[in-house]
């Protein structure tokens, strides 16, 4: 299904504990960089954006930091 609607599921995980499994950030797949994620949660987040640290297939090293620009 989520393949088929072109959804993705993001996960978010506060420093120092486990994924949060319970409660997706969901996103299009045309649509899912991380400035977008920022957005979706809350637009002042962008203002002191520096980095975001991502785990999976989108990066080389786990985890790795990443831009603004990056699609998940």
């Amino acid at each position: 299904m989520w393949l088929y609607l072109k959804l993705v599921r993001i996960y978010t995980k506060p420093k120092g504990q486990l994924p949060d499994y319970a409660s997706p950030v969901v996103l299009t797949q045309g649509r899912s960089s991380v400035e977008d994620f920022c957005n979706k949660i809350h637009r002042a987040i962008l203002l002191d954006f520096k980095y975001a640290l991502v785990w999976g297939a989108s990066v080389k090293h786990l985890p790795q930091k990443v831009g603004k620009e990056h699609v998940l």
